[in-house]
């Protein structure tokens, strides 16, 4: 539920209260006891211990500042340079969406030039509805997985009408459990135009005249929605990863499944041309030999920790394995000993594993922040059949992983009424911001960087020429120059300048 607060405003405007004002209490993020259990941070072992923590109070609903408030989750890593280094505050929002920025700190540090962490506060947020900011899981989040798995691998169009009611009955359940654990009010003001509201009383109580800030894929959408409604406030935007922020939530769906087949096809390339080990003999076999290893494993799953791994685990295990391209040789070898009929070998096993060691945390709540945002922030068709043409569409863009992901959209179909964000960005008035584009991308495809890097009048496109999910802050130094040198004093790279993929 919704938590309140006792906040006292700093002052009053035309009949409302303001949380402009404020001052972040800020303190140990864990206790001494706490750090003594921790263990030590690969690459910098005291970075937790510098890690302090805080709240920023916001309202549920921005045009109704005297009802209910959350208090918003913010963590911090102070600079770690001299006092003629320092720069102010980075803030970083690591998208989703559905993203904990408190526990991305706490997972260990970021993997980011020595210059960088010298001259800034690195800073970070739960947004409203996840993590301690408020963060709640719909009851019913579980629901639309059986509907889901009974169409998994069915061609959209031979979905039959019982399928599409079960699907339905599920989803409306779903949006109907959302409603009953935190109310529309406060899923009517989920959307990314209340979390730019939320970042920007973030700056001001961080004493930042202007915001810095770095946004990873949902994390660009919040971006250029602040450098639209907030440009006098604006310093500088890193947006890497881009998200789309004009169409429904079918055509993002199948835009990102055709992105999804460009990455696996750019590491189809790399398995054939660099991998030590890969399944395939050719670019025009490859698609029959991964089938090959996909039936397979229909028949005969592998077996992991008592769970069966068939064709549809294999595939949403690689989906996601796609955003590092650091992984593709790993990838590569698990598929050539899948092909080889070593499902019982110790790498295989030790591949799962890493795999099977997600992050701690609430199951359901990731899903059911992420399933808010994005019927809140977009378009909602309401008729199934819609959704069964985006799947047939998706699936004929993406023959390797299909287009059931566009199914589990559905329940936005029957989500209460939210504020929309707004169409026609184009942020005018904003300072030069940095867009960062990865050809490669299987999470949000390149074409979003190139289209929201043309949609923001100030916006410079600089691409990664790699595959994997976003670019900034992975240990290439090549894009980490680029960015550093925006970040710190502004400099925007030429139109058209690129970074050569690793691979």
């Amino acid at each position: 539920m919704v938590a309140t607060t006792g906040f006292a405003p700093a002052d009053e405007r035309d009949g409302q209260r303001s949380f402009y004002g404020q001052e972040i209490e800020w303190a140990p993020c864990l206790t001494p006891e706490e750090l003594a259990e921790a263990e030590p941070s690969e690459g910098d072992p005291d970075w937790t211990s510098r890690l302090e923590c805080g709240t920023v109070t916001v309202p549920v609903d921005h045009g109704d500042t005297w009802g209910e408030t959350i208090e918003m989750a913010v963590v911090r890593h102070p600079a770690q340079g001299t006092a003629e280094q320092y720069r102010g505050s980075l803030v970083f929002n690591f998208g989703g969406p559905g993203s904990a920025g408190v526990e991305q700190f706490r997972a260990g540090p970021l993997a980011l030039s020595r210059q960088t962490r010298d001259a800034f506060d690195l800073v970070s947020f739960d947004p409203r509805g996840v993590g301690e900011s408020a963060g709640f899981t719909c009851p019913a989040w579980e629901v639309v997985k059986r509907p889901l798995e009974a169409v998994r691998g069915t061609a959209p169009e031979d979905v039959t009408e019982g399928r599409i009611r079960d699907l339905e009955r599920a989803a409306m359940r779903y949006a109907r459990s959302c409603v009953d654990e935190v109310g529309e009010g406060f899923l009517a003001n989920m959307g990314t135009v209340s979390v730019v509201r939320d970042l920007d009383l973030l700056r001001d109580a961080l004493g930042e005249d202007r915001l810095s800030y770095v946004g990873y894929s949902y994390g660009t959408r919040v971006g250029a929605l602040y450098a639209e409604m907030f440009a006098e406030n604006t310093r500088a935007l890193a947006l890497d990863g881009a998200m789309q922020i004009e169409r429904d939530v079918i055509a993002d769906a199948v835009e990102q499944s055709e992105g999804a087949q460009t990455a696996w096809e750019a590491f189809v390339a790399y398995c054939l041309e660099e991998a030590p080990e890969c399944p395939f003999t050719g670019a025009e076999e490859a698609p029959a030999e991964a089938e090959a290893i996909l039936a397979g494993l229909d028949a005969d799953p592998i077996v992991f920790d008592g769970e069966a791994v068939g064709r549809h685990q294999m595939l949403g295990l690689l989906r996601d394995s796609l955003r590092s391209e650091r992984q593709w040789e790993s990838d590569a070898r698990l598929l050539a000993r899948i092909a080889a009929g070593d499902t019982g070998d110790e790498f295989v096993q030790a591949y799962l594993s890493r795999f099977a060691d997600g992050p701690d945390e609430a199951p359901g709540a990731t899903e059911s922040a992420f399933t808010a945002v994005q019927c809140a922030d977009h378009v909602r068709p309401t008729d199934p059949r819609d959704y069964q043409e985006g799947a047939r569409r998706a699936a004929e863009l993406s023959p390797f992983f299909g287009g059931d992901e566009v199914w589990s959209y559905l329940p936005c179909a029957y989500w209460p009424d939210t504020e929309l964000a707004p169409t026609g960005v184009s942020a005018p008035m904003a300072p030069p911001i940095l867009v960062i584009g990865t050809l490669g991308d299987p999470a949000t495809p390149y074409v979003w960087a190139r289209e929201l890097a043309g949609q923001l009048a100030s916006a410079t496109l600089f691409t990664y020429e790699g595959g994997g999910h976003t670019a900034y802050g992975n240990r290439r130094a090549c894009v980490d120059g680029v960015v550093d040198a925006y970040l710190l004093d502004g400099e925007v790279p030429s139109e058209g300048s690129s970074c050569p993929g690793e691979l």
